[in-house]
């Protein structure tokens, strides 16, 4: 079941969900398609991003077309489970851009790596030389993606 703040209303969500589908939308057509003014929308959509539910526009490129088609999924397991050892391998995965997303997870690893690569021997070159490097780091287990069925960064909203 979805959930939404409460300070959202249903015009806030269709706005949410319009800038979602094109973040480029103009003002004239997101007041058009939400049955506003362009100054109401605005104003919404300026509201929005100061209480932080709007956090940035970003164009989504083409991984294949840009040497970054294949996906890697990584378990990590640390050698400890303290404070400056999750502190160090956080601040160590951020300079990486291969990892494209990092979470801390609870189960039998500490850490979920979503990294993309051009190809395996690029990925077994990144284990090599910096992901088993990582601070902390004792086993990894690696997931290569053979298909990516469905992949998005869209939030359910109402």
């Amino acid at each position: 079941m979805p959930t939404t703040h409460p300070d959202l209303d249903r015009i806030d969500l269709r706005i949410l969900g319009a800038l979602q589908r094109d973040g480029r939308i103009s003002n004239l057509k997101l007041a058009d398609t939400v049955s506003l003014s362009p100054t109401a929308v605005l104003a919404r959509v300026q509201r929005l991003t100061r209480e932080g539910f709007i956090r940035g526009y970003h164009a989504e490129l083409d991984p294949g077309k840009l040497g970054r088609g294949m996906v890697v999924f990584v378990e990590v397991l640390l050698d400890r489970t303290t404070p400056n050892v999750f502190d160090q391998f956080k601040a160590a995965v951020q300079v990486h851009d291969e990892i494209m997303e990092c979470h801390m997870v609870a189960g039998g690893f500490d850490y979920l790596l979503k990294t993309r690569m051009a190809d395996m021997a690029a990925y077994r070159a990144f284990a090599g030389q910096v992901l088993w490097q990582l601070p902390g780091v004792r086993e990894t287990r690696t997931y290569a993606v053979m298909e990516e069925v469905k992949s998005g960064s869209a939030l359910p909203l109402g």
